[in-house]
């Protein structure tokens, strides 16, 4: 797995101060053990991101990190984290808070991988379920003990176990908000979580806040629980995905984007395809709608009961199903490297999740294609995300595979 080397100009990095940039992992003075990790789960070199956050990160500072989606994120945090862990203490020392079961399982998932040498206790706290590394046998009892270095979960669970003191905080040294601007904005409700299990916290706890769009206000409210942050930030423009190609459809009326799609469906067998639509209903009508015209798909939203998400995730992860239609649960930070494909059956209503939704695809530097359907209605939506990324979105070819 390694990543294209991103130049300096090209990133265009503002940062609060002059910042180190350590062009390999062994110039970060990693742990030997942590080291074997990284390579043995496939990195080579390190992300732009990467070679600049993760020292801050072991220097204890507070860190505002943002990049371009599938620039490895989480591995950032995860490394400076596991090497700041002391694996001889039974005790919980890292937090990290994320808002959707499946990233929060994901993260979870990272954390074993690349501290696979270290002897890293991990847990995943989300709504309907806790595992410790993968089992969910006397997982209360491993946190009741004290047994967890680290937790990845959503924040009412992780504050809910904080309140029955299943979750002991005492000790904890670093804690990490990942999609950070999901976490403190207004529209999800998790603010006055995250709020609250700071009050659970050791007053002098490193904080890393991590996302690919943050913007002013959302940095505003870090002020709160942050201090004297170090800040590397993309601006707004240098965030588009460059291995990306964006293209749109227009289909002039919504009801044609179904016939639309059937069109480009076996075109769709560029290795793994993910459709968004806006609404969970919209997601369930159109599942059901292209299984009725034999084609194969899988399907989720938030509505739908944990062990069915599981289900279809591990399905889409493994490759047994090709193409799955989501709402925006499934636009943040979920990782399956080998989309190549994001079709926004609708246009996103929130500006900043179309980055994100089109991140699912060119993950670590490969190429991925984007399509957006564009009836009458969406066009002035297309321009003003143009306008907002400062990028061009091109009409699509008419030969399909002239895309690849």
């Amino acid at each position: 797995m390694s990543f294209n080397k991103e130049s300096d100009q090209a990133l265009k990095f503002r940062t609060s101060k002059k910042l180190k940039i350590c062009p390999s992992f062994e110039s970060m003075n990693l742990n030997s053990d942590l080291l074997q990790g990284i390579y043995n789960y496939g990195f080579e070199a390190p992300s732009a991101i990467q070679s600049r956050a993760i020292s801050q990160i072991i220097s204890g500072k507070d860190t505002i990190a943002q990049a371009q989606s599938g620039t490895g994120k989480t591995a950032t945090f995860t490394i400076g984290l596991l090497q700041v862990c002391n694996f001889h203490k039974s005790e919980l020392q890292c937090l990290i808070l994320s808002p959707t079961r499946e990233l929060a399982t994901q993260i979870n998932q990272v954390v074993n991988n690349l501290g696979d040498f270290l002897n890293v206790k991990s847990a995943a706290i989300v709504g309907g379920s806790t595992s410790v590394d993968g089992k969910s046998k006397n997982n209360i009892n491993s946190l009741r003990k004290n047994k967890c270095h680290v937790v990845s979960g959503t924040p009412g669970r992780v504050l809910d176990l904080i309140k029955k003191q299943v979750i002991n905080t005492k000790k904890v040294k670093i804690v990490v908000l990942d999609e950070a601007d999901e976490l403190l904005g207004e529209s999800l409700g998790f603010k006055q979580q995250i709020y609250d299990i700071f009050k659970h916290l050791p007053t002098n706890c490193q904080v890393v806040v991590v996302s690919a769009t943050l913007n002013k206000d959302i940095i505003e409210v870090t002020k709160k629980f942050m201090t004297d942050p170090v800040k590397i930030l993309v601006k707004q423009d240098e965030i588009s995905l460059e291995g990306i190609k964006q293209y749109y459809v227009n289909v002039d009326k919504e009801e044609w984007k179904f016939d639309t799609l059937c069109d480009l469906y076996d075109s769709l067998s560029i290795n793994q395809c993910v459709i968004f639509c806006n609404t969970k209903k919209k997601v369930d009508w159109l599942s059901g709608k292209l299984i009725q015209s034999n084609f194969s798909v899988v399907s989720m939203h938030g509505d739908m009961k944990q062990e069915d998400r599981d289900k279809v995730m591990n399905e889409f992860r493994s490759g047994h199903s090709r193409v799955l239609i989501s709402t925006d649960v499934w636009a943040r930070g979920i990782d399956v490297q080998q989309v190549s494909l994001v079709v926004n059956y609708d246009i996103p209503e929130n500006m900043e999740n179309y980055i994100h939704r089109i991140g699912r695809s060119g993950r670590f530097g490969r190429k991925g294609i984007a399509i957006n359907f564009i009836t009458r209605d969406d066009s002035k939506a297309l321009k003003q995300i143009e306008k907002f990324y400062k990028i061009k979105i091109k009409p699509m070819p008419a030969n399909f595979s002239e895309l690849s």
